[in-house]
């Protein structure tokens, strides 16, 4: 643990806060408690969890960390309107500062989304009667937009596209994906997801789909940054199962996406077909009934194929932890090829050889 983040806990703990380690299964079962008291559940991706405690020992209050966000809030009734929560967001805010983070994300009930605003945060999106996505800056979200338009070339276009990939790694598939979308655009905007929460690190990913693009000249490629949410650290522990937290995170990403469109005169967005991957299919329905109601049209895509299989970044992913070195230059374009041959993706290449699972569900 950081040293920063050490000389913090011990300094809060003196105000009656304190750090529930992931190995404290008392106060993990502490916190656990007051959420669901709360209607909440722990979420699976929280990294940094702290707490307040009455003077009889009882938990009163608490918030977590995951990455660059905050969530699990939840400050018992009765303790209500006892600044606790403020409490609980200027120590999270000093971990995210011990961590580098500037720019800090926060999920929440629309009820409590008025507190966060007083206490300095500011709304990118909602999903009525679900979620509120928030930051702490004014002029994140608005700044993002006008770093794609500056990057997008100047010209006036008819049909302009969209597609968001992660690309753990770049594959066949999704260049031809890209290749058919660009083919039915003047101009195709090309997201590529930013948060490291995959195999191949970001850089190297938007490294690989730029130059498996580049001969593509009405192809814009973007780094997605913070605002197009990826599955792995959008906040389940609002939603009652797994397909309802899915689907809540599709909602979620769909309305920014919306505001991305409107500013960049997206109308189309294309996307590939999915059977294996319960995640990406249930997804895919989401944006087929909810971009139209933006006036987004929602193209999904037959998978390119190779030996009657789609090709997919999973099976790209299981070649290599089976060592079929071999098979990969069916699969992937010259520059993912190249990339995966190399001393330089030694490390990404032994951690999928040593993950239990390479393939997304």
């Amino acid at each position: 643990m950081p040293r920063q983040i050490q000389f913090l806990e011990k300094a809060v703990t003196m105000s009656n806060i304190i750090h529930i380690a992931p190995d404290d299964t008392a106060g993990i079962s502490a916190v656990r408690a007051l959420l669901e008291h709360e209607g909440l559940r722990l979420d699976a991706h929280v990294d940094y969890t702290c707490a307040i405690r009455d003077a009889d020992g009882t938990f009163i209050a608490t918030g977590s960390c995951a990455g660059n966000t905050l969530r699990c809030f939840a400050v018992v009734t009765e303790h209500r309107g006892e600044g606790m929560l403020r409490r609980l967001l200027d120590h999270l805010m000093g971990v995210q500062a011990a961590r580098g983070n500037g720019n800090v994300f926060l999920y929440t009930k629309p009820t409590t989304a008025p507190y966060f605003k007083q206490l300095g945060f500011y709304e990118v999106a909602r999903v009525p009667n679900r979620v509120v996505f928030m930051e702490n800056r004014p002029d994140g979200f608005s700044g993002m937009l006008a770093k794609w338009k500056a990057e997008t070339p100047a010209g006036t276009y008819e049909n302009i596209g969209a597609v968001v990939l992660n690309a753990n790694p770049f594959t066949l598939g999704h260049q031809y994906l890209i290749e058919y979308a660009a083919a039915r655009s003047g101009l195709l905007h090309v997201f590529i997801v930013s948060e490291d929460v995959s195999f191949f690190p970001g850089a190297v990913r938007e490294r690989l789909v730029r130059a498996g693009t580049a001969h593509l000249p009405n192809v814009v490629c973007h780094a997605s940054g913070p605002y197009i949410v990826s599955q792995a650290t959008f906040p389940s522990y609002f939603q009652k199962d797994e397909d309802e937290a899915i689907r809540g995170h599709a909602a979620l990403d769909l309305i920014v996406f919306t505001e991305i469109a409107a500013a960049l005169g997206i109308t189309r967005r294309f996307v590939g077909a999915e059977q294996a991957s319960h995640v990406t299919s249930l997804y895919n329905d989401s944006m087929h009934r909810l971009l139209p109601q933006a006036g987004i049209t929602c193209e999904i895509i037959p998978r390119k194929e190779h030996a009657g299989a789609p090709i997919s970044a999973s099976s790209v992913r299981t070649c290599i932890r089976e060592g079929r070195m071999k098979e990969l230059a069916d699969l992937v374009p010259a520059p993912t090829l190249a990339y995966l041959t190399s001393e330089e993706s030694a490390d990404v290449r032994r951690a999928i050889r040593r993950a239990e699972n390479v393939v997304h569900y």
